[in-house]
């Protein structure tokens, strides 16, 4: 039996649908998710900004994170900035709520997005970089097989301080490894 591309442990893939955009408007008026998803300036964006999101690219796969038992929205994920020829891209992800973060469901969409990169869009190699004080988020990158292959020193400035920005990747040969282990 063929295993669902877009179905995980606890959530599956979705495109957008209509009232996502409200209930995404509602997570960019929580400061902490805007500063953890996003190294720009945190402010709620306006509701036909979502409008977008979503829409078919050929370089970039952009997914909304629902859970399987109840149908609700709580994130996306996306993998952008594709480079067809090196065969790699970019991984961003969100949970939007703070009530639905720390319950495993970044993991269950990490391992769903990086099966979809790496046995649908075959791709090699996945990175992203990661605030160096979202902690939760570099164990979930690094329980998936991210690895740690550098820092931008000093690039974002958040209340008076200045952090690194962490650069992780993962092989689609290091995944496989992990992937057989669990």
């Amino acid at each position: 039996m063929t295993t669902n591309l877009f179905r995980g442990q606890f959530l599956k893939l979705t495109a957008k649908r209509d009232g996502d955009a409200e209930i995404i408007a509602k997570w960019d008026e929580d400061p902490e998710y805007l500063r953890n998803v996003d190294t720009d300036i945190a402010r709620p964006r306006p509701h036909q900004s979502f409008e977008n999101e979503g829409n078919p690219s050929p370089n970039s796969f952009y997914f909304r994170l629902r859970t399987i038992e109840e149908d609700r929205l709580i994130g996306f994920v996306v993998i952008h900035s594709i480079e067809w020829n090196n065969r790699a891209g970019m991984l961003a992800i969100g949970i939007g709520d703070a009530r639905d973060r720390n319950k495993g469901y970044g993991s269950d969409a990490l391992k769903l997005i990086l099966r979809y990169a790496f046995h649908e869009l075959n791709l090699h190699r996945v990175g992203l970089d990661v605030i160096e004080y979202n902690a939760g988020a570099i164990r979930a990158y690094q329980k998936a097989g991210f690895q740690i292959e550098g820092r931008m020193r000093q690039a974002v400035h958040r209340d008076g301080k200045i952090h690194d920005r962490i650069m992780m990747g993962i092989l689609g040969s290091e995944w496989e490894g992990i992937k057989n282990n669990h």
